[in-house]
């Protein structure tokens, strides 16, 4: 059985597969939302105490600057729907969930925040499995 040319190049669009697409794209959007509002931050904008670089404590620092790059980066990868867009973005999540999660005593605490990641990532895996499943489905 070969396939032909379109069928290489494509995946075929199906319904799960589109569901895919615009969920990685929404999160996408969300992450350079994200990304932004760490640059508001780290270049003075905002007006809070001690939100801008040069003012803040070093672990406010290190934790900025990082998902300041983090988040963009990986709504670039999830907007043009390659394999280290997940990747990034999981290690932005995660390390701004144990920021918030692990250590309140230094970042304050937002459960929402925490929250909205792990949500974000169980609806990950929830696509990673329908989509296997769908693939050993169309072996058969």
């Amino acid at each position: 059985m070969s396939m032909n040319d379109e069928q290489l190049r494509k995946p075929e669009e199906t319904s799960l597969y589109m569901a895919f697409v615009w969920f990685y794209r929404i999160v996408a959007a969300y992450s350079l939302v994200y990304g932004i509002l760490y640059w508001v931050r780290l270049i003075g904008i905002y007006e809070g105490e001690l939100w801008r670089f040069d003012l803040m404590p070093l672990h406010w620092q290190l934790a900025s600057a990082s998902l300041a790059v983090l988040f963009p980066v990986a709504a670039i990868g999830l907007w043009m729907m390659v394999s280290w867009g997940p990747v990034i973005w999981i290690a932005a999540a995660a390390g701004e969930a144990a920021m918030y999660a692990g250590f309140p005593q230094l970042f304050g605490s937002r459960p929402l925040t925490v929250a909205s990641h792990t949500a974000v990532l169980l609806v990950f895996a929830g696509f990673a499995i329908a989509r296997h499943v769908e693939r050993r489905r169309k072996k058969r």
